[in-house]
C-alpha cells in the first residue's frame, strides 16, 4: 500500500474493523453498517444507516460518501444526497441515507459495507462582485445543451 498522506484520528465503536483502501489505486475505502439486527428496506424506502465511526477531519479537507457499485447493481441500494459531505468541523456520527430503488424489499445486515468515503481537498474561495463575466461558447445553455453524440 502507498504511504498515507496525512493522518485522521478515529473512533471506532463499531467492532467493523477500520475503513481500509482495498488496492493501491482504490481512492475510496469502503464504511458498514453499525446495527444490532438487519434493517429492511421496502421499494423506495429510505433510512439512515450508522456506521460507529467518528473522524477528526484536518481543516481544508472534507470526506465524500459514495454509493457502492456493487449494492446498486446487485441489490438497487443505493446512497441520498450523493455525495454527501463530511465538513472537517462535523465531530458526530458518520450516518449513510441509503434508498431501496429496486421493486423488492432488501435487507441491510450488520457490518454490511453500505458505502464509501474518499477524502477530498476542499479549496476557499472569495467572491469578487462584478457587473459582467466573460462569455463562453456555451453560454447560458443548461442540461443537455452539448447535445447527444
Amino acid at each position: 500500500m502507498p504511504q498515507a498522506t496525512f493522518h485522521v484520528n478515529i473512533i471506532n465503536r463499531s467492532g467493523n474493523p477500520l475503513p481500509q483502501y482495498a488496492t493501491d489505486g482504490s481512492s475510496g475505502m469502503d464504511i458498514r453498517a453499525f446495527m444490532d439486527e438487519p434493517v429492511v428496506l421496502q421499494p423506495l424506502q429510505r433510512t439512515l444507516i450508522p456506521t460507529g465511526l467518528f473522524i477528526e477531519l484536518p481543516i481544508g479537507y472534507e470526506v465524500q460518501v459514495r454509493p457502492r457499485s456493487g449494492l446498486a447493481i446487485k441489490q438497487g441500494i443505493t446512497c441520498l444526497n450523493t455525495p454527501g459531505t463530511i465538513d472537517a468541523d462535523y465531530r458526530g456520527e458518520i450516518k449513510v441515507v441509503l434508498i431501496n430503488l429496486s421493486n423488492e424489499n432488501q435487507a441491510i445486515e450488520p457490518g454490511d459495507r453500505i458505502a464509501q468515503i474518499v477524502f477530498q481537498k476542499v479549496e476557499k474561495i472569495s467572491w469578487q462582485p462584478v457587473t459582467i463575466i466573460n462569455e463562453t461558447e456555451r453560454g447560458a445553455g443548461g442540461f443537455g445543451h452539448t447535445g447527444k453524440q
